[in-house]
């Protein structure tokens, strides 16, 4: 039987067309499904508090499916065992070494700096990461001379890679810790004359260098001139960052090793009382970092290296490496903010507080124990930590 060309093309068309059918019958019911199940998670989303994230108290809350990890939401006050350093006590701590005098007459500083690469400490709470240290602490401490001094510092290698201790500054070739390679459990002695007077990173050299950096082998170096600069509250400043996932790109920005924490902690200063900050940026992966200060202006000296300011301002950017001096008094109490200029280093961690009061408050900021923790909310100190779920306070 010879069938007709035309129904052969007749039934390839119905055919064309029953498929057609079915396949979007089956698109629609695939894309019902999938808005019905956003709106079911939105639905979800507007009636319970799953997960909230935010940028700071005062600002606008988003409530959001995906899971975030915001200190500000949850306390921050850690075992301090476990805590890569207790940053209100480092704010305030400087380390002026072992004091004698050489037969020169000179004054003699002698520190000692052990490094490590082996330590796991909670950089944020419930977040513990491989830190390389300094004296077991990210930053490691500041330590500090006058101008003029001779400085010994004896370095210590307990890791289990080649370390070594490069000072920004003034000093012979074979002090600059760079081409000489500190084995594992080896020792070395940097000794130099202290010069010239300003604030100057520490740090490890050995190659890679970017991952001894990120991992915390870092610190800070204060050469003070001569003639005393004023009294001040004086305080030290590091920006940092964590890259927890080694994708060269950080997951948490602090100033003084922990996220948000002075956010909890503000930092109490006294109203018409003259405030000195020791900045530095240590900060890696990132090109540049920087600080803006809140319903003020300060002073800055860039290094540190000269006792005139190069300008008035409330915001400064550096590259890593770069530093600096702010000074700075508050003329009204209240709290104010400080904070990374770069959105990004904010919202994952670097901001904090301070609390100005008129000067016959307790210094809350020194007590470092945990028992003193500030409900930003709430604008009130309250004995313990609140607990949360996860939802807005």
């Amino acid at each position: 039987m010879r069938i007709s060309p035309i129904l052969i093309g007749v039934a390839i068309i119905s055919l064309a067309v029953a498929v057609i059918f079915t396949i979007n019958s089956g698109a629609y019911k695939g894309l019902n499904s999938i808005m019905s199940a956003a709106q079911t998670s939105d639905s979800d989303i507007k009636s319970g508090p799953k997960v909230v994230g935010s940028h700071t108290p005062g600002y606008p809350i988003t409530t959001t499916p995906g899971i975030i990890l915001d200190p500000l939401q949850t306390a921050v006050d850690m075992n301090p065992a476990n805590a890569v350093v207790d940053p209100m006590k480092y704010l305030r701590e400087f380390n002026y070494g072992k004091v004698s005098k050489l037969s020169d007459g000179k004054t003699l500083r002698e520190f000692t700096l052990v490094a490590s690469d082996n330590l796991v400490k909670e950089i944020s709470p419930g977040v513990f990461y491989n830190v390389w240290t300094f004296n077991g602490t990210v930053p490691g401490p500041t330590i500090r001379a006058t101008e003029g001094d001779t400085v010994r510092i004896n370095f210590i290698n307990n890791g289990s890679m080649p370390h070594s201790l490069h000072l920004h500054g003034v000093h012979p070739a074979n002090m600059d810790g760079v081409f000489e390679m500190i084995s594992p459990g080896g020792e070395f002695t940097y000794e130099f004359t202290a010069e010239p007077f300003g604030v100057f990173p520490y740090h490890c050299h050995m190659t890679p260098l970017e991952e001894h950096i990120a991992h915390g082998l870092y610190g800070v170096f204060i050469v003070d001139p001569k003639t005393a600069r004023p009294p001040a509250d004086e305080m030290v400043m590091v920006m940092n960052g964590y890259d927890t996932d080694f994708d060269t790109e950080n997951n948490f920005y602090t100033v003084n090793g922990v996220p948000y924490y002075y956010m909890h902690h503000p930092v109490q200063i006294q109203k018409d009382k003259l405030v000195r900050i020791y900045l530095v940026n240590m900060l890696e992966f990132d090109p540049v970092n920087n600080f803006h200060l809140h319903a003020n202006m300060f002073n800055y000296y860039p290094s540190g290296t000269r006792l005139q300011p190069d300008e008035l301002t409330d915001i400064v950017t550096t590259n890593q490496g770069e530093r600096g001096i702010l000074e700075f008094t508050y003329k009204y109490p209240g709290k104010y903010m400080f904070h990374a200029h770069k959105t990004e280093f904010a919202e994952k961690g670097w901001m904090g507080t301070f609390l100005v009061t008129e000067g016959n408050e307790s210094n809350i900021s020194n007590q470092t124990n945990g028992n003193s923790f500030y409900d930003s909310l709430n604008n009130s100190f309250v004995g313990k930590s609140p607990k949360t779920n996860g939802g807005q306070l």
